[in-house]
């Protein structure tokens, strides 16, 4: 198909030069040959009968020339094609780029100097072309040889470019980073803990309205809690368990907060305590915990926390010594002649002298209280 398509432009071609080279001889004709006929105009582009017949004549002629020829200049032009090819093949794309480029810029100062030649008498036409090629080939030459040169102009603008987007990428980040810690600040995130979920007085709290903001639940303390509940041991799946079904309870029931569950995690921290108070770090909010080492480590990196056990010791009711109270003694205590005793809210009270009233109930009067971390304790003698 390609070949039809040749042959068929090239005998145009050659039809097309065949008329006009005739049409210029058509003057000579009339010269030979004076009849008026051959000289009458035919009433378009000022053609003469003798311009008309020439042209018709040579262009048969180069058409037909082109047609017999054709087959021979396509074998021609495909080995020229297969030449270039090959040369092309054998030269980097740089150095083809590098000689395209100075091939343009070549012709464009060849057609500039050009125009101020060509008004010379007799070689003002022909400077041009010399002008084409000989800048042609200079371009081409000196932009493949000097290629590394011309590039290392251009090695400064992907360098500040470069720069520019990281410093844009960089205040986007500042920007987003900003807007976050906002965005957390005004939802005064709070974040729970395995074990201050466990053990459940969360839900209560929760309840109370004394908290404010979004809980946020990361996703690997419900893995954690997850792992826990498909434990093989009992007793701690059923603490798993329990953990589970305290979630559910604070999403579904509590109308005093927002829950919300994140799938932030720290591939590269493995202990989830750890994780917890990164993601406090991250998100400017609050642990809520019982735990009382990861108090002190969050405390220590700056992560604010809320100990439900020191809440818990805080809204117990005060006691001060000389008051009376009335309770069990269950068990003994750790010096001689000492009795244990326990309150509704869990409290512990040391009765002194209270060993021989194990298993009755009798009235005390409190000696003194003891504040610490993982509770109160009460100091109390039988009243006599």
């Amino acid at each position: 198909m390609l070949d039809k398509i040749l042959r068929m432009i090239i005998t145009l071609l050659l039809a097309l030069a065949g008329g006009a080279l005739l049409h210029l001889a058509s003057p000579a004709l009339t010269l030979f040959i004076s009849t008026e006929i051959l000289k009458m105009d035919m009433g378009f582009f000022k053609l003469t009968l003798a311009s008309m017949l020439c042209i018709l004549v040579g262009a048969l002629l180069g058409g037909f020339i082109g047609f017999i020829l054709s087959s021979f200049l396509i074998q021609q032009l495909k080995r020229f094609n297969v030449w270039v090819e090959t040369q092309f093949n054998k030269m980097p794309i740089h150095d083809v780029i590098a000689g395209a480029c100075g091939l343009a810029i070549g012709l464009i100062i060849a057609n500039l100097l050009s125009y101020s030649f060509a008004k010379i008498p007799v070689v003002g036409d022909y400077i041009p072309v010399v002008f084409s090629i000989v800048l042609g080939y200079l371009g081409i030459h000196i932009t493949i040889k000097k290629r590394k040169d011309i590039a290392g102009l251009f090695d400064g603008i992907p360098k500040t470019l470069r720069e520019a987007v990281k410093a844009r990428d960089k205040d986007k980040d500042k920007d987003k980073g900003a807007k976050q810690a906002a965005a957390a600040e005004n939802k005064h995130y709070k974040l729970l803990d395995t074990s201050v979920i466990i053990d459940g007085r969360i839900a209560d709290i929760c309840e109370t309205g004394f908290l404010e903001g979004t809980l946020l639940i990361p996703v690997f303390v419900l893995e954690e809690l997850q792992h826990i509940a498909d434990s093989a041991d009992a007793l701690k799946r059923v603490r798993g368990r329990r953990g589970l079904d305290i979630l559910q309870k604070i999403r579904t029931e509590s109308n005093k907060l927002k829950v919300e569950i994140t799938n932030v995690d720290f591939d590269d921290v493995n202990e989830v305590d750890s994780k917890l108070v990164r993601l406090g770090q991250q998100v400017g909010g609050k642990i809520i915990t019982n735990d009382f080492n990861l108090n002190k480590v969050a405390q220590l990196r700056g992560v604010e926390v809320l100990n439900i056990n020191e809440l818990s010791n805080a809204v117990k009711p005060v006691v001060i010594p000389g008051e009376s109270m009335q309770v069990t003694v269950v068990k003994d205590g750790k010096e001689p002649g000492q009795g244990v005793a326990y309150l509704d809210d869990g409290t512990m009270i040391v009765v002194e002298n209270g060993r021989r009233h194990i298993n009755n109930t009798i009235d005390v009067e409190v000696t003194s209280a003891l504040q610490t971390a993982a509770g109160r304790m009460i100091f109390a003698k039988p009243r006599v």
